[in-house]
């Protein structure tokens, strides 16, 4: 009797698993190959890292309907989009530690506190107010340019409920932007070595590129351009800035609760239900992940295993994005996100230069 039930109870839960297998397959051959690709020293040379190839290589999956049945792998790509991303979140904590973001200091934090704030309200007002983009991309912008580039668009996704085309666009943008800095970044720096016309050696450098360049990817390949000194302030100034996003969206949750309040909602119950804080869960346990890995003796191999364990979770939630992106969508939006993508390119060089002087000279 008891074995019949264990059967049973095994035959229900295949049953309710069995929908998630082709998609959950699907995403992780094509993750397996983008994580591969993303171990060629050209391409990260080039700023193009894992989670990059991850959405390209899903978008171009999910626009061949020889590649894709939708019907058999909707469960399995929406099981990835959701879950896996939240778990890779969370897991990304273990990157970073308290002790390595004090050698900072209270101006490389005041300086990605302003390259963020003025980045993404940038964003906002250039892409609603002038370009006219809906809120959402323009939300989604300004937070990949302004925090981490592609994590932080798939973070800030849940905040605003966004549809998968508009976060495909805000990560396609911020990509093409980051590729150009990496490109660019070290020019102007061997460029201003000749000319002098800003007085940057290699760590101030190192803090502009951290504090201003998209994604973490692209940070280490610019700075690793430059030199060791370089990438050392680079990668501290960078984890400062990832460390911001936990704030950000509790912030950002909170503004956007706010104006979704009726002015017709008399009683008290429905505007405490209205102003209710919708951040995401992963965004207090990725601080919590962040202060275990800075107090606990974790052990260096179990640090690699989770962070690789990290990169595939990520890989997948990419891949998940691309193959439920129609690119006939991407198409109608436009170039007003590539307008917006580039003028706050141009301002994290130019204002972020700024903001680095201003701070480095009165601290």
């Amino acid at each position: 009797m008891h074995i019949a039930n264990y059967l049973d109870r095994c035959q229900l839960s295949v049953a309710l698993v069995r929908p998630y297998f082709p998609g959950l397959l699907l995403i992780a051959m094509i993750s397996a190959i983008a994580i591969s690709l993303g171990r060629l020293s050209w391409l990260t040379e080039h700023g193009l890292g894992v989670l990059s190839l991850a959405i390209f290589l899903g978008v171009a999956a999910g626009n061949t309907t020889a590649v894709v049945d939708v019907t058999q792998s909707a469960p399995g790509i929406r099981f990835s989009k959701h879950h896996l991303l939240r778990l890779g979140i969370v897991l990304y904590g273990f990157r970073l530690n308290f002790q390595d973001l004090a050698d900072v200091g209270l101006s490389g934090f005041l300086i990605d506190a302003l390259v963020l704030s003025t980045t993404f309200g940038l964003s906002i007002f250039l892409g609603m107010k002038l370009l006219g983009l809906d809120k959402n991309t323009a939300i989604l912008i300004g937070a990949g340019s302004s925090i981490c580039g592609a994590a932080a668009i798939m973070a800030t996704e849940k905040v605003v409920s966004a549809q998968p085309e508009e976060v495909s666009v805000a990560i396609s943008t911020v990509v093409v932007f980051g590729m150009l800095a990496t490109l660019l970044y070290p020019f102007l720096y061997h460029w201003n070595l000749s000319l002098h016309l800003v007085s940057a050696d290699a760590e101030f450098f190192g803090v502009f590129a951290g504090s201003t360049v998209h994604d973490v990817a692209q940070v280490v390949a610019v700075a690793h351009a430059v030199g060791e000194q370089a990438e050392r302030a680079a990668i501290v100034a960078k984890m400062g800035r990832v460390m911001m996003l936990a704030p950000f969206l509790f912030l950002l949750s909170l503004a956007l609760s706010k104006k979704r309040v009726s002015p017709d909602q008399s009683t008290m119950t429905h505007q405490k239900q209205a102003q209710a804080i919708s951040v995401p869960w992963f965004a207090f346990v990725f601080v919590l992940m962040v202060a275990i890995n800075s107090i606990l003796p974790i052990p260096k191999h179990w640090l690699v295993m989770m962070q690789q364990v990290d990169l595939c979770l990520l890989a997948m939630a990419m891949v998940a994005l691309g193959l439920s992106t129609n690119l006939s969508a991407i198409r109608k939006a436009g170039s007003k996100p590539l307008l917006l993508g580039g003028a706050l390119f141009m301002w994290l060089m130019a204002g972020g230069m700024m903001i680095n002087q201003i701070v480095s000279y009165l601290f």
